[in-house]
């Protein structure tokens, strides 16, 4: 993931003007990490180590999500809403 779409993601989900490490701006992270991942693993199916990577990506989002609905629950469902997660 280059820079320019880093950046975009955090000001698109940040809750304040200096804001980069809220819940939400994680978790918008690592879903277009994750994103980017899976299309790699379409095509690179042995692809061992990614797969790896990409299963710990997953666990801490949840662990993220989990702890967002905990603390904040109108937050957590407008985040993901806004990701597209959990149908």
């Amino acid at each position: 993931m280059d820079q320019a779409v880093k950046a975009e993601v955090k000001n698109e989900f940040k809750r304040s003007e200096q804001d980069t490490g809220s819940v939400e701006v994680q978790v918008a992270l690592l879903t277009s990490r994750i994103k980017e991942l899976t299309e790699h693993l379409k095509g690179h199916s042995k692809d061992h180590s990614s797969r790896r990577g990409l299963i710990m990506m997953v666990n801490k989002r949840r662990k993220l999500l989990s702890y967002l609905q905990k603390k904040d629950d109108a937050r957590y469902k407008e985040l993901i809403g806004k990701l597209g997660l959990r149908k």
